[in-house]
C-alpha cells in the first residue's frame, strides 16, 4: 500500500478570530483523493469531528503535540 500523504490545516488562527473551522475542514476533508489525508491543528482536541468523521469511514490518529496543540490525521483506508 502506499503511504498517505497529509496536507496540515491549522484552524488555531480561525479559532483565534472567533471563526467556525468547520466548513473549511468539511471542504477539505471533502476533497480529499485516494493516498491523500488531512492533518488538523487546533487548541484542544476535536472529538466531536473525529467521532463525525469516523462515522464517515475516516480512520484517524490523533497527538497531543509538545506546543499544546492537538494533532488529527484524517484518512480513508483505500482498499487494493
Amino acid at each position: 500500500m502506499k503511504p498517505i500523504s497529509f496536507k496540515i490545516f491549522d484552524v488555531r488562527p480561525n479559532l483565534a478570530r472567533g471563526e467556525e473551522p468547520f466548513p473549511l475542514i468539511r471542504g477539505r476533508v471533502d476533497a480529499l483523493k485516494a493516498g491523500e489525508g488531512v492533518t488538523i491543528l487546533a487548541p484542544f482536541m476535536p472529538a466531536p469531528l473525529i467521532e463525525l468523521l469516523k462515522s464517515e469511514g475516516f480512520q484517524s490518529t490523533l497527538e497531543h503535540r509538545h506546543d499544546g496543540a492537538w494533532a488529527v490525521n484524517f484518512w480513508r483506508e483505500v482498499e487494493t
